[in-house]
């Protein structure tokens, strides 16, 4: 029989620790807008030097009392007066800070996402050796001038695709003799996008049509001119009329005998049957990512969405991010 019969479950110390966090460190989950570092959210320990260097002073101090050393007392109260000095200094380092969300570009699952944690110092006073880190991970170390702000670039692994939120980040300092480790928690209110991870899947043929409905192979019928038009968000840049647009005249687009518009639907029911929910978002993500590359007008079709026929950096984030937050909750 065990000498420990009953112990907590497991959700029970959770809820038991997550009340000790909130109670102790003034947790309250994401915290949105600048966030200051007040002297009640800054925590100090000694480090494993810092013990040591007690323990040093103990011994010191003990044997200047068994003999009586006058030089002894002296080199003992002046390097505990040191250890409080560098105490002071440590704390101070991390307190009055204001730590802030910086901007977070979208990536695709299994990537990094680099979220940046601005650190403004409105002090007069610079600071050194500020690190950043998330779940005792490699931390991030920056100095901040004094009146200047330093940004630490955290990575954190994207898995799964959606809304990805970094949790909780620790600042510390161990400024300036490595005696004492002065430390904040702060869970900003940032997220990141995650795109599903791009199949290696080819594109599909598009579909070809023209202005008065005859079609084309592609690539046939590109060398006859026959004038301009207004241009088009779908249209390709290749064939935009620079000389036109840098005399003012607008962005027009080069006509051609036989030349029909490229268009592709990204249809989710087009897919096979027998692949999943999570296969299909990585195959139509790569063919998002292709018929961008390849000029193509292109549009998509989810259940429940659809995105019209365009072409362009901000028509592929749309369509990207359609399939991110596919059948997700906004989080």
């Amino acid at each position: 029989m065990s000498a420990f019969p009953w112990r907590p479950s497991r959700p029970l110390r959770f809820g038991f620790r997550n009340f000790i966090d909130r109670w102790l460190f003034k947790l309250k989950g994401p915290e949105a807008g600048p966030v200051l570092l007040t002297q009640r959210r800054v925590f100090i320990l000694p480090t494993r030097q810092g013990l040591l260097f007690g323990a040093l002073l103990i011994l010191l101090l003990t044997g200047s009392i068994n003999y009586n050393l006058s030089l002894g007392y002296v080199l003992t109260f002046l390097l505990a007066a040191m250890g409080i000095i560098s105490m002071l200094h440590a704390f101070r380092n991390l307190a009055g800070l204001l730590v802030r969300s910086g901007k977070t570009d979208p990536v695709f699952a299994g990537e990094h996402a680099s979220f940046a944690v601005c650190v403004d110092n409105n002090r007069t006073l610079p600071r050194y050796a500020i690190a950043v880190t998330r779940n005792k991970q490699d931390p991030v170390f920056c100095d901040v001038a004094q009146s200047a702000t330093a940004t630490a670039e955290v990575n954190v692994t994207a898995q799964r695709r959606g809304w990805l939120r970094p949790g909780r980040f620790t600042l510390y300092t161990r400024f300036p003799l490595g005696l004492f480790r002065a430390w904040s928690y702060v869970e900003l209110d940032s997220r990141c996008l995650v795109y599903p991870r791009p199949d290696p899947s080819k594109l599909p043929p598009p579909k070809h049509q023209s202005q008065t409905g005859s079609s084309f192979e592609a690539g046939q019928g590109n060398d006859d001119f026959t004038g301009l038009r207004p241009h088009q968000s779908s249209d390709s840049p290749r064939h935009i009329a620079w000389k036109a647009a840098a005399r003012d005249y607008g962005l027009l687009t080069k006509q051609f005998i036989g030349q029909a518009d490229a268009e592709l639907w990204l249809d989710w029911n087009d897919l096979p049957a027998g692949l999943d929910d999570e296969s299909r978002l990585s195959r139509l993500c790569r063919w998002v990512l292709d018929a961008e590359s390849a000029g193509i007008s292109y549009g998509l079709r989810l259940p429940g969405k659809e995105l019209s026929l365009a072409y362009g950096e901000q028509h592929r984030h749309n369509c990207l991010e359609a399939l991110a937050l596919f059948r997700q909750e906004d989080g």
